[in-house]
């Protein structure tokens, strides 16, 4: 019984575990405050908040874009004193940054009583001062991902988000709740979050005057590229939708709810990304070549092998799981069916994205980042070219669905390209060492069971 315990408490220590529970958790908190949102406010008022909140991670990805990659990319592997460097560069850039749009916002405030659009009213006066609050719980999520402290991590956001939801039902049971109280709770949640990462020592802004101008420009030079891959890489389903908004407008829910379900493969696939950018950090800053592909291999050749049964029960249930989501208007119906085959589409094509996804974080460890900026750029041409041609083709939403595998091919095929000029390796090799972890995972846990019987 002691053994099983202990089997268990490692498999929650584990941080590919710690990852994917966090980025699982946050996902489902996420629509439980958004479900409570739009019973708390009005229709008028929930869309301005969802406006600023869309609005506010566009703009927050220039710094986390800047950022988290690079950080993880510079810190994973280093000496302690060259951590403590990285760490006090990163605190300069992000302040920064903050600072950059602090100065661009107070001209904006002047000019309030000029906008009439509530939802930019609303956000101009905010935005600024949530940068603000959000600056030191940053860093310490920069931190926590490249010590791969995911237990931390996952404390910070249930912080930020859980404080948020609590406050939020606080302002509903005394029938307080407006989109000036709940901007209030977002601040003070964020704000609590912050203080918790500054007097836990997780931010670790002591290291501030230990910031170099060397590493500051390293950041800079790496961050500028994966910042435009990170805004490029956003604009994709942006094009997408207002591709089909113009020419099939009755097909965008249908769309939507098709490619929404795909949180189910994107949530393991942010969360595995998480960890293996910095085991593959260490490996290539310790000059450790084969140790970089190897990890590479293991975690693409893994998951592809893990969502081939996904897929089949996907393709079998399709019909079922849109009708749960979706509602009435989607059982039996032709929309309905519609809406499966989407998501049957995209199912099969999601094989294909562990490779893409994960060469891509190589590429980034690898000191690449701007091959994988110019790659989704090409990627983005590629989606819009041939989603302009699927609609011509089918004239129906099958046609835009079917283009989303060239971008995807597109990618791997860049991908793949670029790390051959690293080290070269097959990629038949990818899936048999993904099998092979897979059955001495197995083994093991069969192994231990017979120990405790």
């Amino acid at each position: 019984m002691n053994v099983s315990f202990k089997s268990i408490q490692s498999k929650i220590k584990d941080p590919n575990f710690l990852s994917l529970a966090g980025n699982g958790s946050m996902a489902v908190l996420g629509m439980v405050i958004m479900a409570t949102i739009y019973r708390a406010l009005s229709v008028k008022d929930a869309g301005i908040w969802i406006f600023f909140q869309s609005s506010l991670v566009f703009v927050d990805t220039f710094r986390t874009g800047f950022l988290v990659t690079a950080f993880v990319k510079f810190y994973s592997g280093s000496t302690e004193k060259r951590k403590e460097e990285v760490i006090g560069s990163t605190w300069y850039v992000a302040s920064l940054i903050t600072g950059f749009f602090m100065i661009l916002n107070i001209p904006a405030l002047f000019a309030l009583h000029f906008v009439s659009n509530p939802g930019l009213l609303f956000f101009m006066k905010w935005f600024a001062i949530n940068l603000i609050f959000t600056l030191p719980s940053l860093v310490a999520m920069c931190i926590a991902q490249g010590e791969l402290r995911f237990d931390r991590l996952l404390y910070l956001r249930i912080s930020g988000n859980g404080l948020f939801f609590v406050l939020l039902l606080i302002l509903i049971y005394f029938d307080k709740a407006s989109l000036d109280t709940v901007i209030y709770a977002n601040l003070l949640s964020s704000l609590i979050t912050s203080l918790l990462s500054l007097f836990a020592g997780w931010s670790k802004i002591s290291n501030f005057l230990k910031k170099t101008a060397s590493c500051s420009k390293e950041l800079y030079h790496f961050g500028k590229y994966t910042v435009g891959t990170s805004i490029s890489a956003s604009l994709f389903k942006t094009s997408d939708t207002l591709i089909i908004y113009y020419f099939l407008p009755n097909a965008l829910a249908i769309y939507n709810l098709g490619n929404r379900l795909m949180e189910v493969v994107e949530i393991p696939l942010r969360s595995f990304a998480a960890t293996a950018l910095p085991r593959l950090s260490s490996a290539y800053n310790q000059a450790k070549k084969s140790e970089v592909i190897k990890i590479m291999k293991e975690y693409v050749g893994v998951l592809t092998i893990l969502l081939v049964p996904v897929f089949i029960l996907t393709f079998i249930f399709a019909g079922f799981i849109v009708g749960i989501i979706g509602g009435k208007q989607y059982i039996d119906t032709e929309a309905g069916t519609q809406a499966a085959n989407v998501l049957r589409f995209f199912m099969g094509f999601a094989l294909i994205y562990p490779a893409d996804r994960f060469f891509a974080v190589t590429l980034d460890a690898i000191h690449k980042p701007r091959i994988n900026f110019v790659k989704v750029l090409i990627m983005l041409a590629v989606n819009i070219s041939t989603d302009f041609i699927g609609v011509l083709l089918f004239k129906n939403v099958y046609g835009i669905t079917l283009a989303t595998v060239f971008p995807i091919l597109t990618g791997a095929i860049i991908g793949f390209w670029a790390i051959q000029k690293y080290q070269t390796f097959r990629l038949l090799e990818m899936y048999r060492s993904g099998f092979s972890n897979l059955k001495t995972m197995y083994q093991k846990g069969i192994s231990k069971q017979n120990r405790v019987s």
